[in-house]
């Protein structure tokens, strides 16, 4: 790993591992779900990338001038200058996160029936969906469900499918959604060429298009080494011409705003600002604060631009490759190319023996821990969830385990570590057995499910 980071380490935070008997308990104590371990019982935690960052001095600084007034607070001006500099959208609501945000704007755009095509939507964003009656579909080119197949774009949306689904579905579509990067996707990045184009169709069918930019700044990153004619635009300006294309976003700031939390709504027209308004204050709170406190808004302000530093993507995407590429090196099946969050492990092939309703990539994550103390996550046929009609499981094409990393957390040997610790399950793959639900939560069931083993 040749890149070197654009920063150094001012406070630690120890870990400790537990015995192998110890955390057997553990996880059978939580019902063979990694969710319900406690995290004093983890090494390396690659839960998610979501509010499991460490903050920079300059965002701690920014905290201790907090404003905490109710309404108007100068910390709120701080952070929509930020968003607006960023984005370049003038109309701005905080959230307290990416799931708050969804739940506003479906309140307000998705009526009973209406459908919303995206690329891949994640798991909390069909959940909104469904919640509001609508119809999620996804979109994404045919090359996002082969693990092996490397190209540049694989989170790009399928024009034709996209307008197929436009066509069929005239006066009947809630709005269009493209996540970036396409994280069920394995991290995938979506093309300028492909944002604009997608612009274009929801334009000529005169529909909203929204971008889930959770991610937006290691997107970006991907088109400045990827795409023509992006070689040497500044990632500010790769942003702001992204945005340029689409209505609004969704965000989740807890991911390439390097914060612990938070999120934000942002709108291009007013109308749609204020239609929002009002349910902003019903599920968060009044629109300056959104239910963020005055310190978490500036730790947003300050992160947002510390995302698109170029040499800190440099670093953060780099150390997720390094992974990936060992992982290769040792034979362990990987979503290809490399995504910019995480690696994901193909779990349906690395334990091909186990059938897809027995949740093979649940099962990896459940054997990971036992192995080394590592928390992965499943995305893949437990977190796909029940088709709401037939109440039959969803079979995704795609079951992945997802080794998330945290931005500025983990080091060099930690990521060796999980290459060693993959290369022991290699080796005893054949004997791991599957899982089967002992109680399936009915909403999100990956969160609160409990399992035991297939005899």
């Amino acid at each position: 790993m040749n890149i070197l980071p654009n920063f150094k380490i001012k406070s630690v935070e120890e870990t400790k591992l537990i015995s192998k008997e110890e955390r057997i308990k553990a996880i059978e104590k939580a019902g063979l779900n990694v969710f319900l371990l406690k995290s004093s019982e983890i090494f390396i935690d690659l839960l998610t990338d979501s509010g499991t960052n460490a903050m920079s001095q300059e965002q701690w600084s920014a905290i201790i001038k907090a404003d905490e007034s109710y309404a108007g607070a100068k910390s709120f001006e701080h952070f929509n200058d930020s968003v607006k500099e960023v984005t370049g959208f003038d109309f701005v609501l905080p959230v307290h996160q990416g799931r708050a945000a969804e739940h506003i704007l479906d309140s307000v755009l998705i009526k009973q029936g209406n459908v919303i095509p995206g690329n891949i939507h994640f798991d909390t964003t069909m959940a909104h969906i469904e919640h509001q009656k609508g119809i999620g579909i996804n979109c994404v080119i045919k090359e996002a469900w082969n693990c092996e197949k490397e190209i540049d774009f694989k989170g790009n949306i399928d024009l034709k499918k996209l307008e197929e689904v436009l066509e069929k579905n005239k006066g009947n579509i809630g709005y269009v959604l493209t996540t970036v990067t396409c994280n069920s996707g394995g991290g995938q990045p979506v093309s300028i060429q492909n944002i604009k184009e997608t612009s274009e169709l929801c334009k000529k069918h005169k529909v909203l298009f929204f971008l889930d930019a959770a991610r937006y700044a290691e997107n970006c990153f991907f088109i400045k080494q990827r795409e023509k004619g992006f070689e040497k635009k500044s990632i500010q300006e790769i942003a702001r011409e992204m945005f340029s294309f689409v209505d609004g976003i969704t965000m989740s700031a807890k991911k390439d705003a390097i914060v612990n939390i938070g999120g934000l709504l942002a709108f291009r027209e007013k109308k749609l600002y204020e239609k929002c308004i009002p349910f902003c204050i019903l599920f968060e709170g009044f629109p300056t604060y959104g239910g963020l406190s005055g310190r978490d808004l500036e730790a947003i302000a300050v992160g947002l631009k510390e995302g698109i530093q170029e040499e800190y993507l440099k670093y953060r995407i780099g150390q997720v490759k390094y992974l990936g590429d060992e992982l290769e090196k040792a034979g362990i099946p990987i979503m290809k190319p490399i995504g910019g969050h995480a690696v994901f492990v193909n779990g349906k092939k690395f334990l091909e023996h186990i059938p897809q309703e027995q949740f093979p990539s649940h099962t990896l994550c459940v054997e990971l821990y036992i192995e080394a103390g590592i928390r992965a996550v499943e995305i893949g046929t437990l977190l796909a969830g029940r088709n709401p009609e037939t109440g039959k499981d969803v079979m995704p094409e795609l079951d992945l385990m997802r080794l998330t990393i945290p931005r500025r957390v983990y080091m060099k040997e930690h990521m060796d570590y999980i290459v060693k610790a993959m290369k022991e399950l290699k080796e005893r793959k054949d004997k791991i057995k599957g899982l089967k639900f002992e109680f399936e939560s009915p909403i999100l069931r990956h969160f609160q499910s409990t399992f035991e083993r297939v005899k």
